[in-house]
């Protein structure tokens, strides 16, 4: 058997991601999002998740490039000056492997990060993190502690794809290396928990859009078992990337997520578009 989720990353950081999300559900092959408790459109996107039932929603723990849930002052070590969460993943990885960051402020965070989501009505079908944070040593940890606690069956294990997308030299080769081994441990260990993960996992982790050509190919050559495709959906760019301080294609995606070529390819393989409540049945 064969079955595919696509996935919707930052779900509330910005409303112009929502109507994306909100379009890809009603008119494409979009049924999974995760939501992140910190963003500016957290409201809207809640109320769109409680009312769309085909949507499997999950919560995006945010550590990075967004603002905090708790006050600034009781997480010292999770933020800047500013107040707000290190800039990217390479600036919270250091900050983690050198010691410089408290887990019991990880865990408070994340706990109210998780509590704002549950107070709007919503039931987590799974979790992942914002640029992957989750796996991270340590971090890992306190989230499938979170899981477990509050019944969340599934996570994302984002096992990097190393050749997608164009080549970004060794650096860029070694951070997917990377991500993939932290990805594969972090899988065994929700699978200890008794947390499921997929067994695949598609995207460009770089930032690249998949566009309709690399969803169609996905879509055609999907291996056995369950594929998440990581998308980050918008409907309007300039706006998305002025933004989100992102140069990405975000309609680029939510095109994809639409595409009758996407569905065709699905449907010749025989592949069924599922969230992650497709895990644990």
């Amino acid at each position: 058997m064969k079955q595919i989720i696509i996935n919707a990353d930052d779900f509330g950081r910005h409303v112009l991601i929502n109507r994306a999300v909100e379009k890809a559900v009603h008119e494409g092959m979009l049924r999974s999002a995760t939501i992140m408790a910190g963003g500016a459109a957290f409201a809207d996107a809640a109320e769109l998740a409680v009312r769309t039932p085909a949507l499997g929603v999950g919560i995006h723990f945010t550590l990075v490039d967004g603002t905090p849930v708790l006050p600034p002052a009781e997480i010292p070590t999770l933020v800047t000056a500013e107040g707000r969460f290190a800039p990217d993943h390479t600036a919270l990885t250091v900050r983690v492997l050198r010691g410089m960051v408290r887990m019991d402020e990880v865990r408070a965070e994340l706990s109210a990060q998780l509590q704002r989501v549950t107070a709007a009505g919503i039931r987590p079908t799974h979790a992942d993190s914002h640029q992957h944070m989750h796996v991270l040593p340590g971090v890992i940890d306190v989230v499938l502690d979170l899981c477990t606690a509050a019944h969340i069956p599934a996570m994302r294990a984002p096992y990097a794809p190393l050749f997608a997308g164009q080549f970004g030299g060794v650096a860029q080769f070694v951070g997917r290396a990377g991500l993939a081994v932290l990805a594969h441990r972090a899988a065994a260990k929700a699978r200890r928990h008794g947390i499921a993960v997929p067994d695949h996992f598609a995207g460009i982790v770089a930032g690249e859009a998949v566009d309709t050509a690399a969803l169609t190919h996905i879509a055609a050559h999907l291996a056995g078992g369950v594929t998440e495709v990581m998308l980050h959906p918008g409907t309007d760019s300039d706006i998305l990337v002025r933004a989100c301080r992102w140069q990405h294609d975000f309609e680029a995606e939510l095109a994809a997520a639409c595409a009758p070529e996407v569905r065709t390819a699905l449907a010749a393989g025989g592949a069924a578009v599922v969230n992650f409540q497709a895990l644990t049945q």
